[in-house]
């Protein structure tokens, strides 16, 4: 893959047209994806992306993905049948199950990993021990369903390959170094309890810092990056044309037909044309003012807090609805949410952080303003601001506190403030984390209701030291329990707040990108108002709406779809009728 700032120049120094047979805007999961799928088979791909750096926010992702029925979990004898996780999403999504579209995810997801994994430089790990999140509901799956990218050491990745990849996401590195979920983690959050975990930990970070040293980067990749990072590499080895700083501005029409695009670059404007397909994967509009504002409720999409880097301003939506494109917002919510606190870091920017461990450690709790718990905090990041959106008055902000004592914070990570031996003063110094010696304190200091915040906490504790939690059943499901601390029983996900100081983060609803996007089929066509294909346009990722239809069943179901729907619209460019490899779940 040539990675190029600018695109070439003709010998009177303007602009030269280019011509490919797939032209890709973007390069998230799904735009590589449908990249490297392409090129295997043959076709001339280009990929134009907005930023300096490549990636999107799969790069700022854990890089998981939920693809039921994938070859590495049947060479591990776990078997099922494309009913078991059809009869899950009927469960979960309800009235908005797309059947057609939920088929061919269905269908294509395990060819996408075999050929992946098989025929490219991508390798996956499999997720054998995630739980699918809603597991009481029939079909729910307690593993086998997910796979993630197997790390990879950036010295394989060739020196101008490696300046194009978007860094690490500070927040949730350690020194900058990424933390794979599964064993990795796991051996840090004990690292201080257990002698293989700490040799594991100090291991890690002796290797980082001496990578910070020789290369002024950690060179050990895992999640999103790890993902990002081999998928580029597979692009480059296959040929593909990537530029960098190239936003593409207008799509080339001809009878009707998307025939490639306009891109803006530092030389002025260049025409790609494309005789195969265009395919949008700009990374949908968490960043489009206007557009959140008029579609995420209560106030939400006010100076909202999104995972997503800030080129995701809904750009490939808006060249195909110039096309006549359709926006599809009917999904039960517009954005993939997360909680989310924010923190003001060292060099002065304001950082965001995606609450997705800390919540089903045994030892915390969430209240609102009056004090009451309102969620099973050991659910889903989607479940957990979609509650806290749900019981905020209208009028108010969305807001809630996560509470902790002093046990809980000196053994597990609170946000950003990390476990001992790690200080805790500098997330007390800048606000980030509020202390109080009781529980009353700590409530008059955030402005929660301290009678009531009592009264919760003495209410849980008296459960949670029997395991139980009978307001909200924390802990019940496998998803619960995998989220908690397998060392701690009777349940891993429960127990009592009792020795303080107590601690506090105030947590407000953020997403990790948009749920509504173009409408589209089970090719990955763009629909018109009609219901009918735009010829050669192709959507992937967050600029397709969500074949979940706006719900949240399983940890990777934003990355899974975008990387199978950019593999089905890779091959119905290329007219692929036969699938690369026989190596899938029967």
């Amino acid at each position: 893959m040539s990675a190029k700032t600018i695109i070439p120049i003709n010998s009177e120094g303007e602009a030269a047209q280019l011509d490919c047979d797939l032209l890709v805007i973007g390069s998230g999961a799904g735009g590589l994806s449908a990249a490297v799928t392409a090129a295997w088979h043959g076709l001339k791909v280009v990929v134009v992306e907005k930023d300096p750096v490549c990636g999107g926010a799969t790069a700022w992702s854990g890089g998981w993905m939920w693809t039921p029925r994938h070859p590495l979990a049947h060479a591990e004898g776990f078997v099922e049948d494309v009913d078991q996780p059809r009869t899950y999403l009927k469960n979960v999504l309800g009235k908005d199950f797309d059947e057609a579209r939920v088929n061919a995810f269905l269908e294509a997801a395990p060819y996408m990993v075999g050929f992946f994994h098989e025929h490219t430089a991508l390798r996956f790990v499999n997720g054998a021990k995630i739980a699918d999140i809603q597991g009481w509901q029939p079909g729910a799956s307690t593993g086998g369903r997910q796979v993630g990218p197997k790390p990879i050491n950036a010295r394989r990745l060739s020196r101008s390959l490696r300046r194009k990849l978007r860094p690490q996401m500070y927040e949730t590195s350690f020194l900058g170094m990424g933390i794979m979920a599964g064993p990795d983690l796991q051996h840090f959050l004990h690292a201080t309890t257990s002698v293989k975990g700490f040799f594991h930990a100090a291991w890690r970070v002796a290797f980082h810092v001496l990578d910070l040293i020789t290369h002024r980067r950690g060179m050990q990749l895992v999640n999103g990056p790890a993902l990002v990072a081999r998928l580029a590499k597979s692009a480059e080895d296959l040929g593909v044309k990537l530029y960098v700083n190239a936003p593409a501005t207008r799509l080339l029409t001809e009878d009707s037909q998307v025939r490639g695009a306009v891109v803006s670059t530092q030389e002025g404007e260049v025409a790609i044309r494309a005789r195969r397909g265009t395919v949008l994967a700009t990374g949908g509009f968490p960043h489009d003012d206007q557009r959140r504002r008029a579609l995420f409720p209560k106030g939400t999409g006010v100076d909202h807090k999104t995972l997503a880097p800030a080129a995701t301003t809904g750009d490939g939506i808006r060249l195909a609805e110039e096309v006549g494109g359709v926006l599809d917002s009917t999904g039960a919510s517009p954005a993939a949410w997360c909680p989310v606190s924010t923190i003001r870091l060292p060099n002065g920017r304001t950082g965001t952080f995606p609450h997705i461990v800390d919540r089903g450690k045994p030892g915390l709790i969430a209240v609102m303003r009056d004090g009451r718990r309102f969620v099973n905090e050991a659910n889903g990041y989607y479940d957990y601001a979609t509650a806290m959106i749900d019981a905020t008055p209208p009028g108010d902000e969305a807001v809630s506190w996560l509470v902790c004592d002093h046990r809980f914070q000196r053994r597990y990570p609170f946000g950003m403030a990390k476990p001992f031996p790690i200080p805790q003063w500098p997330y007390l110094r800048n606000g980030y984390m509020t202390r109080g010696r009781t529980l009353e304190e700590l409530a008059q200091a955030c402005g929660i209701d301290p009678v009531q915040l009592r009264r919760t906490v003495e209410e849980f504790n008296q459960h949670a030291r029997r395991g139980e939690d009978p307001a909200f059943h924390r802990g019940a499901t496998a998803f619960n329990r995998g989220s908690g601390d397998h060392a701690h029983g009777p349940n891993p996900s429960l127990a009592p707040l009792e020795k303080g100081p107590f601690y506090a983060i105030r947590v407000q609803p953020g997403s990790f990108g948009t749920f509504a996007g173009l409408r589209t089929d089970g090719h990955a066509r763009v629909l018109n108002a009609n219901g009918d294909p735009i010829p050669h346009l192709y959507a992937a990722g967050c600029d397709q709406a969500n074949v979940m239809g706006g719900h949240y069943p399983s940890g990777g179901i934003n990355i899974g779809p975008a990387m199978t729907f950019g593999y089905v619209a890779a091959r119905h460019a290329a007219d692929a009728t036969t699938y690369e490899t026989q190596t899938r779940a029967r």
